[in-house]
């Protein structure tokens, strides 16, 4: 990101909270791309799912999300993989994968932002027809959870520049939460029907107790990936420094979904950085993450050797 797209979200979060609803401009922030993988589904006119994925693709990329100053090349990479499991009329039954990535500064490598699966996406569409969203309006389950993640996403990366640079962006996507309890036919939205749904994503990085998980996901990026570039050795030490906060999380959240979240997009991540630290420094952090992650020990083991 660069110090124009730093000024910028400042500049928005204190002129107007950061959120500008969406509308089709010149400036957009998403880089989509989406796959629909229809593998599962037989003897069907596969022409639907080239529509549907132009439609998902244009709905996503070509309308800004935010008010920032967003460069061509500073557009948030990002990939909604949909697997089809049933598929009957204008009805679909799909699990989604959702990735995002974003730069590390002054260098050619990309981390991740989130690798999510999302298990719970039943929708309803019909060739060719329009896809929007207004605000407080939800046309229907699809458009609703792409508008979810999009926001989700903003966050995390907003997030990653910017201590609680996300919060607006993660407001929206708890409206979006809000609206959809009086949709009783949609699925993945409701509080304590599923501890890895839209609900309880967004809830866990809201409430209070994600306070040190956010420190944590800034200073992983800004303070420590980002730096590493100039010093190697001093953004790794930033970022070993700052992974106790995730044990301070997991002692108020133990069965959080951001736990899991963190682990599918940074933990190999992590032990590749820890690989270059010293003998002492490999040793605390096997034991720290372990205690966080005791089913991934074999993954960790291999900083012993």
């Amino acid at each position: 990101m660069t110090g124009l797209r730093i000024t910028s979200l400042l500049l928005c979060l204190i002129l107007c909270g950061c959120i500008l609803y969406p509308s089709v401009a010149d400036a957009q922030e998403m880089n989509m791309r989406i796959i629909i993988n229809s593998d599962k589904i037989q003897g069907t006119n596969k022409q639907v799912y080239t529509a549907l994925q132009n439609a998902l693709t244009e709905f996503a990329n070509n309308r800004r999300w935010t008010d920032a100053t967003i460069a061509p090349n500073e557009r948030i990479d990002a990939t909604f993989t949909l697997t089809l499991n049933e598929h009957s009329g204008n009805m679909y039954k799909t699990d989604l994968q959702v990735q995002a990535r974003r730069p590390v500064y002054n260098s050619s490598y990309t981390t991740t932002l989130l690798n999510f699966q999302d298990r719970q996406l039943d929708f309803e569409y019909v060739e060719f027809s329009p896809l929007d969203y207004t605000e407080n309006t939800l046309e229907n389950n699809l458009t609703a959870t792409l508008v979810y993640y999009i926001y989700i996403i903003l966050g995390l990366d907003f997030e990653s520049f910017s201590p609680k640079g996300g919060s607006a962006f993660f407001q929206q996507a708890l409206q979006i939460v809000n609206l959809t309890q009086s949709q009783p036919g949609w699925n993945g939205w409701k509080a304590f029907e599923n501890n890895r749904n839209r609900h309880a994503v967004i809830t866990a990085l809201t409430e209070n107790q994600a306070e040190p998980f956010r420190e944590l996901w800034y200073a992983y990026h800004r303070k420590g990936l980002d730096e590493m570039a100039a010093n190697a050795d001093r953004g790794r030490t930033t970022i070993i420094e700052a992974l106790p906060a995730l044990e301070q999380y997991r002692s108020a959240r133990p069965s959080s979904v951001l736990l899991q979240m963190f682990a599918d997009a940074k933990l190999d991540e992590i032990v590749a950085l820890y690989s270059k630290a010293n003998m002492q420094e490999k040793q605390a952090g096997v034991k720290l993450l372990s205690n966080i992650y005791p089913s991934y020990s074999s993954k960790l083991d291999a900083l012993n050797r």
